[in-house]
């Protein structure tokens, strides 16, 4: 494999036609990544396939133009099906798919939640090409829309695969299966491959080609990794800490709770940090609305939760800083593989309290790195604890104001209020506590 990823230096050594190497060329794409080298060819030969590789390596591409090669030959409506876990990722897969078919004059449906259904069906009754989206809106629309059906379907692809077989899904893509032709070509595409996907492989692939363009559970070797144990009541002044040494970087900080996020962008904002939340409570409207201000940079700080950990291609992101770190180890692959896509370079740092202290070994086994700990000088740190306990203060308040939930923490039976939220009492994840 090595010998022939030598031999291709570009789109059109792969075997795509003339006009998706134009659309190509015309997105600055001059070499593809390995990947889209080790994908390609044998999707093109009519495989199914099986691409495990880091986020941010160009996933999107590798399946998506062999589709768009395919349907040149063969131009036919719901031509190709792509199942995502997330929205914003939906419409971002979506949104790859016109930029490279834009030659082609190919035609996208998005089809998520949050969203009208009607407007969504105005847009199927048109026949596009590809259909994006997520299994339950999909699924939606295959019961009750009038004259949408995906009977004749030639691709289906499954992106991060391992998320989408969870039983959040698993219900609504069994049955989306039974919908569509067994005849098929099927792509399953992921950063990291579990016994579910393997599962799956079983059952819905024919022969696949399984790609491993990394490491089970790999990161960038562009991404500097750090954590930092803090004590938790000054937790929140490392997080300033953090943000202001790297005054002028795009950063996005993860928690764990959607009420958190909101928390947190109040305290940022009331100390002249341009920080803007993002979460599964908020309409689709909205969340769109922040990712755009994040990508637009009128915002330099995206406070989020694990909806957007997934998948998401914003090429700036200087930084990753996990608040909360995750409760499923796996999760910070992902996370942190919002930062140092496509070759560039990144900073992931995570800070941990003294109830998570095997947790950094635990990332450390899990992806073959030793962790570097984050320098910083406590007395420099400190200095900030006056003004970011006002500014606590001052959040919590309107937190409360606009009618926050104020149950930002939760753990078995346990809640705590926006108030506890920043102060001692906080229980840490049931997986790393220390025993």
């Amino acid at each position: 494999m090595e010998k022939k990823d030598k031999e291709i230096k570009s789109f059109k050594d792969l075997g795509l036609s003339d006009e998706l190497i134009e659309a190509c060329d015309k997105l600055g794409w001059k070499t593809p990544l390995k990947i889209q080298i080790q994908a390609i060819p044998p999707a093109l030969r009519g495989k199914d396939v099986i691409g495990i590789a880091q986020t941010g390596s160009g996933k999107t591409a590798a399946f998506a133009l062999p589709i768009l090669h395919a349907l040149l030959e063969d131009p036919n409506p719901f031509f190709a099906c792509v199942l995502s876990p997330t929205r914003e990722l939906a419409i971002q897969i979506s949104e790859q798919f016109e930029a490279l078919g834009s030659v082609i004059k190919v035609k996208c449906a998005v089809l998520v939640g949050g969203l009208p259904m009607a407007k969504q069906s105005i847009t199927l009754a048109t026949k596009p090409h590809i259909i994006v989206g997520t299994p339950g809106r999909v699924l939606d629309h295959l019961r009750n829309t009038k004259g949408f059906s995906l009977g004749k379907l030639k691709y289906l692809v499954l992106d991060e695969a391992d998320r989408l077989l969870n039983e959040d899904f698993e219900e609504s893509l069994n049955e989306i299966l039974g919908m569509i032709p067994r005849k098929r070509r099927t792509f399953l595409f992921s950063a990291t491959m579990t016994k579910k996907v393997e599962k799956l492989q079983r059952v819905c692939l024919r022969n696949p080609v399984k790609i491993e363009a990394s490491t089970k559970y790999s990161t960038a070797n562009t991404l500097k990794q750090q954590y930092r144990f803090v004590p938790a009541k000054h937790k929140d002044c490392y997080l300033v800490y953090i943000l202001t040494e790297m005054v002028g970087s795009t950063s996005m900080v993860f928690t764990r709770t959607c009420d958190a996020t909101q928390l947190l962008a109040f305290f940022l904002r009331n100390l002249g940090l341009k920080a803007i939340p993002i979460n599964g409570h908020m309409n689709q409207l909205k969340r769109l609305g922040a990712l755009n201000k994040f990508k637009s940079g009128d915002c330099n700080i995206l406070l989020c939760t694990d909806v957007v950990s997934r998948g998401l291609d914003i090429p700036e992101v200087d930084m990753v800083i996990n608040y909360d770190i995750p409760s499923n180890p796996k999760d910070y692959i992902h996370r942190v593989g919002r930062t140092a896509r496509a070759g560039r370079s990144g900073v992931a740092i995570s800070l941990v309290n003294q109830h998570e202290l095997e947790w950094h070994i635990q990332i450390e086994n899990l992806i073959g790195k030793k962790l570097l700990e984050y320098p910083a000088q406590e007395q420099k740190v400190l200095l900030l604890e006056k003004r970011v306990s006002e500014a606590k203060r001052l959040a919590v308040t309107k937190m409360k104001a606009t009618g926050g939930k104020n149950k930002l923490w939760s753990d078995s039976e346990e809640e705590e209020d926006a108030e506890t939220y920043f102060g001692l009492n906080r229980r840490p994840s049931k997986r790393f506590r220390r025993k």
